[in-house]
């Protein structure tokens, strides 16, 4: 679905990332199938369940990005209210583009190489 050999995602299928040469994904692999990604660094998303989003689901970026990507799925389920587009902007970050898992990949990694301070919270299924 997605591959890009300069990174930091370097690819990404159903459930399955890789990113950093370091693999996560369903049943257990490094961070799981939904995952927070600033800079390089890879930590679960444990807070995201359902397919609607709350701002209680927004972690782990505030402080640390200007830009937040949301990766709402393979084929784009998670929605993002605007509850939860106001609680980001109110958190001080400007730009939050949602996007498909796969395109939500290629932006994070255009903003990342060009030194922008971009986060991602991406879901890797549906």
């Amino acid at each position: 679905m997605f591959h890009d050999s300069r990174g930091p995602i370097e690819a990404f299928s159903w459930g399955a990332f890789t990113i950093a040469g370091q693999e996560h994904g369903e049943g257990g692999a490094g961070a799981g199938k939904d995952i927070r990604l600033v800079g390089t660094e890879v930590s679960a998303w444990e807070e995201r369940h359902g397919h609607t989003l709350t701002p209680e689901m927004i972690t782990g970026v505030y402080g640390r990005a200007d830009t937040l990507i949301i990766g709402s799925g393979v084929h784009g389920l998670v929605q993002c209210p605007e509850d939860v587009r106001a609680a980001v902007a109110a958190h001080g970050i400007a730009d939050l583009r949602v996007l498909p898992t796969p395109e939500a990949c290629g932006l994070y990694n255009q903003l990342h190489r060009e030194g922008c301070r971009v986060a991602l919270l991406v879901h890797g299924t549906c």
